[in-house]
């Protein structure tokens, strides 16, 4: 075991860096609507090794939007219930499909594979270019097949501070509410990517930090993006076993 990684309890797939929305805070700046995905089978047998290693608690799946490609979502998470790691998440926008068939066949295959922790991205910034009436019809049908779903608002400034942006997501949630769903704490828009960009003069004084920077000497998270790189810890799940990657690594 790599005594940088003593405290690994998660793993993160970027599943693929396409998306249905045109986000101005997303971190990651501009998104193509086409793109590729993860290796599902790669992907799954990362989550295999690592949890063979290593006390994981959390394996997320993430985007983009993630259930652009369901299967490999399901692929992820469905390894993850075979390690016996207890939170299998998915963080979405809940936007995927126009078809309702679809969206109802997504949902019941996500609860067949074993997700237990949906996180759905509701609030003014994603409800500029999202209809919000399709997500919460996906809401509804996760609901249906038994999946937990919280909802995670994206706050300007603070959850306190009174901007148009919260406004508009409280009215947004207060919607969700009605349906019996509730949000938790969500997460403080930071100044990178698009929102350095459409929201600087909200970051005024000393600005929020990027809560997901790790610390190179205590990594607790390992996180695979779609095109196999590895973050903070170096390498490439698909030109390099994992665990030797992990082996391998020092700060």
């Amino acid at each position: 075991m790599n005594r940088y990684l003593t405290n690994l309890n998660k793993i993160e797939f970027v599943i693929t860096d396409a998306c249905t929305g045109r986000c101005r805070h997303c971190s990651q700046g501009e998104h193509s609507t086409c793109g590729g995905c993860i290796d599902p089978a790669v992907a799954a047998e990362t989550v295999r090794k690592i949890a063979a290693e290593y006390d994981i608690r959390t394996v997320m799946t993430f985007g983009g939007e993630p259930l652009l490609y369901p299967e490999a979502v399901c692929s992820v998470l469905s390894a993850a219930r075979e390690m016996g790691v207890p939170r299998r998440q998915i963080i979405t926008n809940g936007y995927f499909t126009k078809d309702a068939d679809r969206v109802d066949a997504v949902a019941r295959r996500l609860a067949e594979c074993g997700a237990n922790d949906l996180l759905l991205s509701v609030d003014a910034f994603h409800q500029e270019t999202i209809p919000l009436q399709a997500v919460k019809i996906f809401a509804a049908a996760a609901v249906k097949y038994g999946i937990p779903v919280r909802l995670q608002p994206a706050w300007l400034v603070s959850s306190e501070n009174d901007n148009p942006y919260n406004q508009r997501t409280q009215e947004i949630l207060e919607e969700f509410r009605s349906m019996g769903l509730h949000e938790n704490e969500g997460n403080i828009v930071f100044p990178e990517g698009n929102a350095r960009e459409y929201l600087a003069e909200y970051f005024t004084g000393t600005p929020p930090e990027n809560p997901y920077v790790e610390d190179p000497c205590d990594v607790r998270c390992i996180s695979v993006s779609a095109n196999g790189d590895v973050d903070v810890i170096g390498g490439n799940v698909y030109r390099q076993d994992i665990v030797e990657i992990i082996e391998n690594y020092k700060p």
